[in-house]
């Protein structure tokens, strides 16, 4: 018979096994969404003489210095109809141009000549709302054949549609957040006004051009016979117009100018996030791919994850002994402070000597965060969430202690937080459980999944039960005959196609999420998050507004 440790070490190296399997289809669906419109179109870009989105990027932020790439899977799965849209269209990072760290934005002119789909929009926006967050210098790469005109009704007139993006260049130039851009290819008819908002403007010779109508427009709309060029190329423009302030002769030119430019900016006030040395985690991260189970409903001890993400391996628990279902700590991220907020995955018992099952937020537990996230905007110290969460406790015990009270004095914490918020999703992250740890509603400056995230009112599971149930009772009314396996048939069907929803790349693809990342590059995004933020002085009190006691 095998004794515990023998168990334990097999179930930590299937749990290693799943996960790394994981975290392999992560990296083949990024080398696919890298390669934008495919080999051949970037093939033909190149032919002009342009480098591609991912090289105009690579060779404006620092050599070895850490980036992140926001919104990779954006538009994953989405416009099949129309052949796709890899990222959305636009490739955004969160680097270093000449020692300060910016955020870039380029087109991607291999995916439909770089075409505005509706998710290209809500990237960008996405892109831009992190710049104003955080005050960081944004710097556009253009290249775009404008809105894509088959779905034009769902990126032109909104609110948060294409014209957001100008409304976003004159905020941010009123806030003194510096704006570049380098024209690179085709800017045509609104999206002209872009750079043009934006502080400086550059223009590639030959590649570059600017306008609100190209020839073919203009002489249908006018009559008139005039070449691209003529009509808005550099030389027009740098020369006649004085539209744009730059001249380069190529890519590799214009993207040494905004170095050059960005090297100049004067220092940024500080938030004054506190912040020593940083040490590495004493415990190996790389057990945190044995330590997460592979099925879902299994449980876990959170703490040993936070060892292997936070500083030394060590953490300053706060009512360690009292709502046990949520983690409280203070600990040090990449030498950043930070306030931990984590759904224990345990099974665990109260004073009283009940139990609560792990991933459940109830009464004490959602008395405790709320009581912590206060203590941490009171000190001034950026919180992090690690979601994996099911939901609040249901029943007439949790609903008579008043849990729909207590859930509300958590989410009005996390909502008026004036702090920075990162949110990490590892596992679950379910209903109103979502929104109690900082879900994309709630603001988080970044906000990212691990492989083994999913991201639903409720799992597959219990979903598919429910609906299976109302669509079977639906079948039986018409008067047909459900069998077993008529009725093992309908819940597969229903569960597929809610097990796809579920998955981080659905998230992820309608920016629900920044990202999709190996769960070793947690510490980089949370400490890159409060460096950005750092740029961005808090400016209001915190206020928890009226409660329920």
């Amino acid at each position: 018979m095998q004794n515990n440790s023998a168990l334990m070490d097999i179930k930590f190296n299937k749990n290693e096994d799943h996960n790394k399997l994981l975290l392999s289809d992560l990296r083949k669906r990024l080398v696919k969404v890298k390669l934008g419109g495919g080999e051949k179109s970037m093939a033909k870009h190149r032919a002009k003489g342009k480098m591609t989105a991912r090289e105009r990027i690579d060779y404006l932020l620092d050599k070895k210095a850490k980036s992140i790439e926001i919104g990779a899977f954006a538009g994953d799965g989405m416009y099949e109809q129309y052949g796709g849209c890899p990222s959305g269209g636009v490739v955004v990072k969160m680097g270093y141009v000449s020692g300060k760290q910016c955020i870039v934005v380029a087109n991607d002119a291999t995916v439909k000549a770089g075409a505005w789909f509706p998710i290209t929009g809500k990237k960008n926006l996405r892109a831009q709302e992190i710049a104003i967050e955080n005050r960081l210098p944004i710097i556009y790469l253009v290249d775009s054949a404008g809105v894509f005109l088959p779905m034009q009704d769902e990126i032109f007139p909104d609110k948060e549609h294409f014209g957001r993006i100008f409304r976003n260049n004159a905020i941010m130039s009123s806030m003194g957040i510096t704006q570049i851009a380098a024209v690179m290819g085709s800017c045509v008819a609104g999206g002209a006004y872009l750079p043009i908002m934006s502080d400086e403007a550059l223009i590639v010779d030959k590649t570059g051009s600017i306008f609100l109508a190209g020839s073919y427009l203009v002489k249908a709309a006018i009559g008139e016979t005039i070449d691209n060029e003529t009509l808005g190329g550099a030389t027009t423009h740098c020369e006649i117009s004085g539209v744009t302030d730059y001249k380069a002769k190529d890519d590799a030119a214009a993207l040494d100018k905004i170095k050059s430019i960005v090297d100049k900016i004067g220092d940024y006030d500080k938030a004054g996030y506190n912040r020593s040395k940083a040490i590495k985690p004493k415990e190996n991260p790389e057990d945190m791919y044995g330590i997460l189970p592979k099925s879902r409903a299994d449980q876990y001890d959170m703490k040993e994850i936070i060892k292997r993400i936070v500083d030394n391996s060590e953490f300053d628990e706060y009512k360690e002994d009292y709502g046990k279902t949520i983690i409280t700590a203070y600990a040090r991220i990449d030498g950043w402070a930070v306030g931990i907020v984590a759904n224990q995955r345990q099974l665990v018992k109260t004073a009283k000597g009940e139990m609560q099952f792990g991933g459940v937020i109830y009464n004490d537990s959602a008395d405790k965060a709320t009581r912590f996230i206060a203590n941490c905007n009171q000190k001034k110290i950026p919180l992090v969430f690690l979601q994996d969460v099911t939901g609040f406790m249901v029943g007439s015990k949790s609903e008579h202690s008043g849990i729909i009270k207590d859930g509300a004095k958590m989410v009005n914490a996390v909502s008026n937080s004036v702090v920075p918020k990162f949110t990490i999703i590892l596992g679950n992250s379910y209903g109103a459980g979502n929104y109690a740890m900082c879900g994309k509603a709630y603001d988080p400056r970044l906000i990212a999944a691990w492989p083994s995230a999913e991201l639903a009112v409720m799992s597959g599971n219990s979903a598919a039960k429910v609906l299976a149930q109302i669509e079977t009772a639906s079948l039986k009314k018409k008067g047909e005959t459900i069998t077993k396996e008529k009725e093992a048939e309908l819940f597969k069907k229903i569960k597929d196609r809610y097990d796809n929803q579920v998955s981080p790349y659905y998230a992820a693809s309608r920016i629900w999420t920044d990202g999709v990342i190996d769960p070793l590059d947690t510490r980089t995004w949370i400490s890159m998050g409060i460096e950005a933020a750092n740029h961005a002085p808090i400016t209001k009190p915190f206020n928890m507004g009226v409660l329920q006691v």
